[in-house]
């Protein structure tokens, strides 16, 4: 007891980083999975995960993750259907900063899809790790 006491700051740093590992672990268990784009690319090359991008068709024009399905957040709800068959695979969402993205995932996961992951960062953080960006139309 005498120890804690006097080194209670360090004790405080042990709950504290405890906690958040704790945090963090329930919030992936709940399917708050986000991906760098160095993990996003094993993804997509590895098991073959379909890349959603939420922005809008000008966003998604000046440049986007190749192969990547252009659905705006604001027809997500409306075009599921269209993804049903991936239900099962791995999709990984995606929106210039990552914000939108993590609300489509969301719309994902209660929809029934099973391996929903956010790019963390967006596109913004995709093309700083010097990851290739399409300006190709689909």
């Amino acid at each position: 007891m005498d120890f804690l006491q006097q080194n209670w700051h360090w004790a405080a740093l042990a709950a504290f980083t405890s906690a958040v590992l704790v945090f963090d672990l329930l919030k992936n268990r709940q399917g708050g999975t986000s991906l760098s784009a160095m993990e996003a690319t094993l993804k997509i090359n590895r098991d073959d995960a379909l890349v959603l991008d939420v922005r809008t068709p000008d966003e998604f024009s000046r440049g986007h993750i190749a192969g990547a399905r252009n659905v705006p957040m604001g027809d997500l709800e409306r075009r599921l259907t269209e993804f049903d068959k991936q239900k099962a695979k791995p999709v990984i969402l995606c929106c210039q900063s990552g914000a939108r993205s993590q609300n489509a995932a969301d719309t994902l996961r209660k929809a029934g899809f099973e391996q929903v992951f956010n790019l963390h960062g967006g596109l913004q953080e995709w093309e700083r790790a010097g990851q290739p960006v399409s300006r190709k139309r689909k």
